[in-house]
């Protein structure tokens, strides 16, 4: 499981430092693509193995199942470290997430998100958690 929360800059070349802590639950390759929210997500081989088993259920006749299948593997690329702990992330990513120096790693569980600082600051204000909170209780959540 990921959780913490680094901050980091992106090279001009696109390499990104990836932390010890989440180094050790990488393992030596894992997955990149496009996250929800204009993120980056890293996977495990293991969580994106699941992942994509989940998505392989989805229904093929469903214009919008196609769509959210073609968003996460279309762009995912397969990483590995360089000795350094970095990672390259591809140009067509990096504009994807607005990556242009400052970045915030953060762990989500079975993922690390990459954000660029600025739309980390504009999508986790944490001011709504409460009435987030009742509306997951109203659809059945276990809060």
């Amino acid at each position: 499981m990921f959780m913490g929360e680094y901050n980091h800059t992106i090279d001009s070349k696109g390499r990104l430092i990836i932390p010890s802590k989440f180094r050790e639950e990488l393992g030596e390759n894992f997955v990149l693509t496009r996250g929800m929210d204009g993120c980056l997500a890293i996977y495990s081989s293991e969580s994106w193995n699941a992942f994509e088993q989940k998505l392989a259920t989805l229904p093929l006749t469903s214009k919008d199942a196609r769509k959210f299948t073609r968003f996460f593997v279309s762009g995912a690329s397969v990483c590995e470290l360089d000795r350094q702990g970095r990672i390259l992330v591809p140009a067509t990513l990096r504009e994807y997430a607005g990556l242009e120096k400052d970045v915030i790693l953060a762990g989500n569980l079975d993922r690390i998100e990459i954000w660029s600082k600025d739309r980390w600051e504009d999508n986790n204000d944490y001011e709504d958690m409460d009435a987030i909170a009742k509306g997951l209780q109203d659809i059945g959540a276990f809060l």
